[in-house]
């Protein structure tokens, strides 16, 4: 008996060899996999790229529709590179450069119009800001003293501003201005209503006669707040009272309709 018994225990000393192999051999395994993985194939990293690109190339419908077969990641001839089908391909522009070329536009629509109309030659300043475009209406031109209907004989020049204007499709923002020089007629209280009233007159029939999208156009009066001469002087004073039409640009806007 006391043999048998020392025999189970010589086995039992034994056994934890299986365990060890057991875990040399896994561990043998981890290392093998962590080598594989950390070998970089530069093809198979480029092709994953191009998937990943030519996946988020579908965009999102609403609902659930049948999409394309996948044949495999696009080659340089393919989606990637190629310009939109029926649609010119866009110019990218920078949008410092975008408000100067629309600003040379303009001034070569208007150039026309203008010198049929003398007293008119200085009412309209056209100046770019960065990245906006301020068209600067005269007071003096384009109102009587004192009131806030559009003259009609000037209704052509503005006819040609809105046109480009309108076209971009982007906000407008009309600011209206006037002098330190108080108010004497009705209906207007005081140089906040009459530069409001102004204001408010130009984006109105912008929105009448081009059917333009009245959540992108707004309206304001400074009154003398924001003067861009001194009003000890006429010419000064002329100059402050004024109508400006501002668009804006995005950075790295994209427009098709200076291309043309």
């Amino acid at each position: 008996m006391a043999k048998r018994q020392h025999h189970e225990e010589h086995e039992n000393h034994e056994r934890w060899l299986v365990s060890y192999a057991d875990f040399i051999t896994l561990l043998f395994a981890f290392f093998v996999v962590m080598y594989a993985t950390s070998r970089v194939d530069r093809k198979k990293t480029i092709d994953v790229e191009k998937s990943i690109k030519f996946a988020m190339h579908f965009k999102g419908t609403g609902g659930i529709k049948e999409l394309p077969i996948f044949h495999g990641p696009p080659t340089d001839s393919t989606v990637l590179h190629s310009p939109l089908r029926g649609q010119d391909k866009p110019k990218f522009i920078d949008d410092t450069r975008l408000a100067e070329n629309l600003r040379k536009r303009l001034q070569r629509k208007l150039a026309n119009i203008l010198q049929e109309r003398p007293e008119a030659m200085k009412s309209v300043i056209i100046e770019t800001e960065g990245r906006r475009i301020v068209v600067k209406l005269g007071a003096a031109s384009f109102f009587d003293p004192n009131r806030a209907a559009i003259r009609p004989q000037m209704l052509p020049v503005l006819d040609a501003i809105a046109t480009e204007l309108t076209g971009l499709k982007r906000p407008i923002r009309v600011g209206g201005h006037t002098d330190d020089t108080a108010v004497t007629a009705r209906p207007y209280r005081d140089n906040w209503d009459l530069s409001s009233a102004r204001a408010a007159s130009v984006t109105s029939y912008i929105q009448r006669a081009f059917k333009y999208d009245g959540t992108l156009l707004s309206a304001a009066g400074y009154a003398e707040t924001r003067p861009v001469a001194s009003n000890k002087t006429a010419a000064g004073r002329e100059a402050n009272r004024r109508v400006e039409m501002v668009v804006e640009f995005s950075p790295g806007e994209t427009l098709h309709t200076l291309s043309h």
